[in-house]
Order: C-alpha cells, then sequence, then structure tokens
C-alpha cells in the first residue's frame, strides 16, 4: 500500500492544519470533494501540475487509514 505519509502532511500554519498535499496548499478534502464530484484523477493532474499520480493514491491511502481507525463514519440518515 502506498505510504501516505511521503505525501500528505499537516501544518497548523497552512489551512488551519488540516492535511495537505506536501509542498502544497491542496488539502485533501478538496481531492477527495473533486473526485466525489466526478473528476478524473487525469483531470486533477492536469488542472493541479504539482500533484502526481502517487500524491492521489496517497489521498487514498490517507482515506483508508482514517477510516480503519475509525477515525470517519458515515453521518446518520434523516429519518422522517
Amino acid at each position: 500500500m502506498n505510504n501516505w505519509e511521503e505525501h500528505i502532511v499537516t501544518d497548523p500554519n497552512i489551512l488551519l492544519g488540516k492535511p495537505i498535499i506536501k509542498g502544497t496548499r491542496i488539502s485533501v478534502e478538496f481531492v477527495l470533494e473533486r473526485l466525489a464530484t466526478g473528476w478524473t484523477e487525469t483531470e486533477i493532474l492536469e488542472n493541479y501540475p504539482r500533484l502526481s499520480q502517487e500524491s492521489i493514491k496517497a489521498v487514498f491511502a490517507y482515506a483508508y487509514e482514517c477510516m480503519k481507525d475509525g477515525l470517519l463514519f458515515p453521518r446518520a440518515k434523516n429519518r422522517a
């Protein structure tokens, strides 16, 4: 599995400490949002040339680690 620690960092002085792609101000959240709204990996890489395939894979590995460790939980659906 991708070693996400080589690509994902946090800095309290950048985006309030949100996890970002190392060497950028692009957050993991931003990349995931792009993917969730239908962008392809190719579109992301074309529009954000400081990113690499490895950094995109690191975003997935980071999200997996967060879910595996119980840091992310699905929102409860509203029930009428």
